[in-house]
């Protein structure tokens, strides 16, 4: 299978997933919210994939593989999995039963946040070429320090945050946020392993790690 088709075929599974998640739990296909969400998410990711096949395509072979190597982090993705799974199923339930009464501007906002991490996630794939979906240091790997990489050590984690953070309110429900906030500790676990990782297998990594000080949030930590 070609990588394009690879793509269309990832792309057509996340969408039907993806709206599976949200739809059938709220019982009715009058989800505003969850149409704006599918929206917000994957019309960057047509283009981002139209843009990578044809400047990197490498990049998207990394992000394709989704085998973990490391032993933690294969049980912290296990988790991340079930978080998702949840996190996703409850806004529809929220929509279905009415727990939640978001104003408007809320969820516009959030729906913008959404995109603004999205887009921050996009920005460090345009930076990094070597940012596999999986921790593992390529034989060719060298240490990326600039664009979103002089800020901060994990920018790509910065980006998911900001979206899983604000991806409950987007979807209209408060309920679902308890869920989605158990995101931070998986990232913060998993970022502190692959900074393991990286400080072992590749060169120059260490050095970086002192000139850039912050691992996730700027000023904070």
């Amino acid at each position: 299978m070609s990588l394009k088709s690879k793509l269309a075929l990832r792309f057509l599974l996340g969408l039907v997933v993806f709206g599976a998640l949200l739809f059938i739990p709220a019982g009715s296909l009058r989800f505003w919210q969850g149409w704006a969400y599918l929206m917000v998410w994957f019309v960057p990711m047509l283009f981002a994939f139209g843009y990578f096949c044809k400047h990197d395509p490498q990049l998207i072979k990394r992000r394709l593989r989704r085998k973990e190597e490391v032993h933690e982090q294969k049980l912290i993705m296990k988790f991340a999995f079930v978080t998702w799974l949840i996190g996703y199923l409850l806004p529809g339930l929220d929509h279905r039963f009415g727990w939640s009464h978001l104003p408007l501007w809320l969820t516009i906002l959030s729906q913008a946040f959404v995109l603004g991490g999205w887009l921050m996630v996009l920005l460090v794939l345009k930076a990094n070429s070597f940012a596999a979906a999986t921790i593992r240091v390529e034989p060719d790997q060298k240490v990326i320090s600039n664009g979103p990489y002089r800020i901060v050590r994990h920018p790509m984690y910065l980006g998911i945050c900001v979206m899983f953070l604000f991806a409950p309110l987007a979807l209209g429900s408060y309920f679902a946020l308890p869920v989605f906030a158990l995101f931070i500790p998986i990232i913060v676990f998993r970022l502190l392993n692959e900074e393991k990782v990286l400080r072992q297998e590749l060169p120059g990594y260490s050095e970086y790690c002192l000139h850039t000080r912050f691992r996730l949030v700027p000023f904070l930590w």
